[in-house]
């Protein structure tokens, strides 16, 4: 879900991420006692522990987002939490915000456009919005790519020669797909 952009000069994007319990895995912790330190019944301890595998997955979700694109972040990983029958606040949905406007010039949009596409797809389940950063961050780099070789032709440049060792520069070849790389 995108929660649009913050700040139309900064067009910062927000990430946000939510999880259900993942049936198998073992909770964090499991607490057999509320805050109060009275006995939670079976219910209480099986919502503790769908909400301790949430919180870990929600987590790990925002922490690959922010470990691939620290130099992007605007400040750190936000979330939402929901409070447990034991009392315990666990983070069901989380969000960071990332700088994704545009370089000063066509050749250094283009490296940060694919820094921001690899971002939103660090995490091993990216959701639709970080689908949708992504494709964004795609759009942004093609139309600099595009501007970069009008540039080149209207510079009285050497022509293709030219144009295309101004793309090289700025990160590969014309008529190639960057790679993505995507972390778990």
């Amino acid at each position: 879900m995108i929660s649009g952009l913050v700040g139309a000069a900064a067009q910062d994007w927000l990430w946000s991420s939510s999880s259900s319990a993942t049936a198998g895995r073992a909770p964090a912790a499991q607490s057999r006692a509320d805050a109060a330190g009275t006995a939670m019944t079976p219910e209480q301890q099986r919502q503790v522990q769908a909400l301790a595998n949430i919180d870990r997955q929600v987590r790990q979700h925002e922490q690959a987002h922010l470990a691939v694109g620290r130099d992007l972040v605007r400040g750190g990983a936000s979330y939402e939490y929901q409070q447990g029958p034991d009392g315990k606040r666990y983070a069901v949905a989380g969000e960071v915000s990332i700088d994704a406007s545009p370089a000063s010039t066509p050749e250094k949009t283009i490296p940060k456009a694919i820094h921001i596409r690899n971002t939103a797809l660090a995490p091993a389940d990216p959701s639709a919005q970080d689908q949708s950063v992504a494709a964004s961050a795609a759009r942004m780099e093609a139309e600099a790519r595009q501007e970069l070789a009008r540039l080149a032709r209207e510079g009285g440049t050497a022509g293709p020669a030219a144009a295309y060792s101004a793309v090289a520069r700025a990160g590969s070849e014309p008529g190639q797909a960057s790679q993505v790389n995507t972390f778990a």
